[in-house]
């Protein structure tokens, strides 16, 4: 996609894909087809990597909550996002060298926060990530990176590893009115994860265009019953 973007930037055309990106949200999701893992393009959008209906959602609570506190599990264009939006964002990152592409980035109201995955050959571990590529690590330590924040928050992002360990640490870290944003929900094992959350929520599914993507995902806006 970034060979295209080049060969579309040589003939001139990515600036008129960049103008209907301006002016449209289908244009804005198309021209976003072409900066799939850029950083620095995702910036230029201001959209977090969630479905578009769920970012306009939450966009709409953090300006009717100012000086939001946001925690958020996984680093990138959503913590400029969100600390654009909210009083403060602290952002827990598993990898460290993703975490020093974020850092210069940040505005001074977001820190990122490294806390690396334990090794876990024998498979003990009580956090642990399915996606392939991470077998054998313990994400406890990550998941418990929240517990060294005091208080309650009034949004939380699960969009890391280990997000079921996640969901269920933060849900009852929520304050009033808060609500958590859980990604790529279409997943069985994180709907599994809502299904058994310990305390009474409401779910709010969102399904739609998501930018990078060229097919439709699913993001939960989750509250307190």
């Amino acid at each position: 996609m970034r060979g295209l973007r080049r060969a579309l930037a040589a003939l001139g055309l990515l600036r008129l894909l960049d103008r209907w990106a301006a002016r449209s949200r289908a244009g804005l999701w198309v021209r976003s087809l072409l900066s799939i893992y850029d950083l620095s393009e995702l910036l230029r959008y201001d959209v977090p990597w969630w479905t578009f209906e769920a970012s306009d959602r939450v966009a709409a609570f953090l300006a009717n909550r100012p000086g939001a506190r946001v925690f958020e599990w996984g680093s990138g264009a959503s913590t400029v996002w969100l600390s654009r939006r909210s009083g403060s964002v602290t952002s827990v990152e598993h990898d460290a060298a993703w975490a020093r592409v974020v850092e210069p980035i940040l505005p001074a109201n977001a820190l990122v926060r490294v806390v690396e995955p334990l090794r876990d050959p024998d498979g003990s571990g009580r956090a642990r990530s399915e996606r392939a590529g991470f077998e054998g690590l313990d994400f406890t330590p990550y998941v418990a990176a929240m517990d060294e924040a005091d208080g309650t928050f009034d949004l939380v992002v699960v969009d890391g590893r280990a997000r079921n360990a996640c969901f269920h640490r933060a849900i009852s870290r929520l304050a009033p009115g808060g609500v958590l944003v859980f990604d790529n929900v279409d997943r069985q094992r994180y709907r599994d994860a809502l299904e058994s959350s310990p305390v009474p929520i409401e779910v709010e599914w969102t399904r739609g265009l998501t930018p990078t993507l060229p097919y439709p995902t699913r993001t939960a806006l989750v509250r307190l019953r």
